[in-house]
């Protein structure tokens, strides 16, 4: 029999001395914790920390003092007993911040749609007929008009719309895209992934930046089932550059037959008078084309919660709609009362400038937001915190308009007193822990520079915003 060698004697040794349960759950402030946790979560966290403790101490750690155990025992019960799901203060001036949540909902739509949520609702019940129903009926109609679709479908992304569409009409089959078109949208995922995924065959055609309608007519096989265009909605292509045009393909489509769709992305209904959006394609105008189908999210420029969109020819819905995948992809009740409340709005110009609060960023005035920002550091400096106004650049974020910004102005925290090395070190803790306190803030650190952007930050959190960024700086540079 092999002899164990020293280090291994030395380790079980050391594992005999770490405390057990029934020891910890004796110790006086363990018991103070058994009075106001629930038992059994104290002791699932007693296991769970001993464990890991156990594993340090197999590779060489010292025996944990008392102090350790009980300090690793009450951080993992405040993370499981603490909401991490929490409101932000964003002061980054990106408008629909993808890491944020994107698209922020207006105070008026939850209040709208609080009575629906809280208790039964007609999800799925006909009242008319006294019979079963359908769950799209309670935004189909809406989005009919606002996009001139002939039907809708809702499912809970975009991308699941791209991958329903293309499982459902090209699987085992052809479909031609221009190179200048295969995006990467958030967390990695290309289109080639989603395509290949959808057990579909990508056809390229043409190159990165010219790409004209004859490359597609030349692509055309037995096996071609679509033709995709994907709108550059988180990139800008320029120079010698060409692409073949919505008109061009749909025509195209007409003479072989083979459908035509549209990715989106972004989901613009209506430009609304709004700077930016002036060249940003919107639905309904991209549908009068002659688009067969197109699909775009909810949570971006729509301005309401997080889906996907598809929009289109009648017969092409109802296939999608009794694909299996279809129920696998399906919305719930919180998402449609949010989508029909949303899209409510967009028949009242007035009301969406009013409570739609991506296009009341959007359609903010350099005046109002230059007040924003006095107000704030009037705030700040009368608490002898040093800041100045400057111009910001806002964006619209959530991968729309990446090559335009939106005028804006931004409070910038002043250390005239530090160091150079100080300024940077003030300006990086300050940052830091505005996102560890009870109700973080994300503000923009730029080189060693903080500073916080008031375009997206609401009139009714300016006042919060200033009383937490004083406590932190008093905080942090109370030295």
């Amino acid at each position: 029999m092999k002899k164990p060698d020293q280090s291994s004697e030395n380790s079980f040794s050391s594992l005999r001395n770490l405390p057990g349960t029934d020891t910890l759950l004796n110790w006086p402030e363990v018991k103070q914790l058994l009075a106001t946790h629930n038992a059994e979560v104290v002791k699932f966290f007693i296991k769970n920390t001993m464990s890991n403790f156990r594993d340090k101490v197999k590779n060489g750690a010292a025996i944990p003092e008392k102090d350790e155990i009980l300090s690793q025992l009450n951080l993992g019960l405040k993370k499981l007993t603490s909401k991490s799901l929490k409101p932000v203060i964003n002061a980054t001036g990106i408008v629909v911040h993808t890491n944020l949540g994107r698209a922020p909902y207006g105070t008026a739509h939850l209040d709208d749609i609080f009575n629906v949520l809280k208790g039964y609702s007609n999800l799925e019940f006909d009242l008319e007929n006294a019979d079963r129903g359908s769950r799209y009926t309670h935004v189909t109609e809406l989005f009919k008009f606002l996009t001139g679709a002939e039907d809708i479908l809702v499912v809970n992304n975009n991308a699941a719309a791209v991958m329903l569409i293309l499982r459902a009409f090209c699987k085992n089959r052809e479909v031609i895209v221009s190179r200048g078109e295969l995006i990467e949208i958030g967390g990695s995922f290309r289109m080639p992934d989603i395509m290949k995924a959808s057990d579909c065959r990508m056809v390229e055609v043409g190159t990165t930046n010219k790409t004209k309608i004859g490359d597609y007519e030349k692509a055309i096989t037995k096996k071609t089932a679509m033709f995709l265009k994907v709108h550059q909605s988180n990139y800008v292509i320029k120079g010698f550059t060409h692409e073949a045009s919505l008109d061009e393909l749909v025509a195209l489509g007409k003479i072989t037959g083979i459908p035509v769709f549209y990715d989106m992305g972004s989901g613009l209904l209506t430009k609304a008078n709004i700077e930016i959006l002036k060249d940003e394609p919107d639905v309904k105008s991209t549908l009068a084309h002659g688009v067969d189908l197109v699909s775009f999210s909810g949570d971006k420029l729509l301005g309401g919660p997080q889906s996907g969109i598809i929009a289109g020819k009648k017969e092409l819905i109802k296939k999608l709609k009794n694909e299996p995948m279809t129920r696998a992809l399906r919305v719930g009740k919180t998402t449609l009362a949010l989508l029909e409340t949303v899209c409510l709005s967009y028949l009242d110009q007035n009301e969406l400038a009013r409570n739609n609060p991506v296009f009341k960023m959007l359609g903010a005035t350099p005046e109002s937001l230059k007040s924003k920002a006095e107000f704030l550091g009037k705030k700040l400096i009368s608490k002898n915190i040093n800041c100045k106004i400057v111009p910001g650049s806002g964006q619209t974020g959530g991968g729309a308009l990446p090559d335009k910004t939106i005028p804006s102005f931004a409070v910038q925290i002043e250390f005239p007193k530090a160091s150079r090395k100080d300024k940077t070190a003030f300006a990086e803790n300050i940052f830091k822990e505005l996102l560890r306190i009870e109700t973080p803030m994300l503000g923009i650190l730029r080189k060693g520079t903080l500073l916080f952007d008031v375009l997206t930050i609401p009139e009714d959190q300016i006042e919060e915003a200033a009383r937490l960024i004083i406590e932190v700086y008093r905080e942090v540079c109370r030295d």
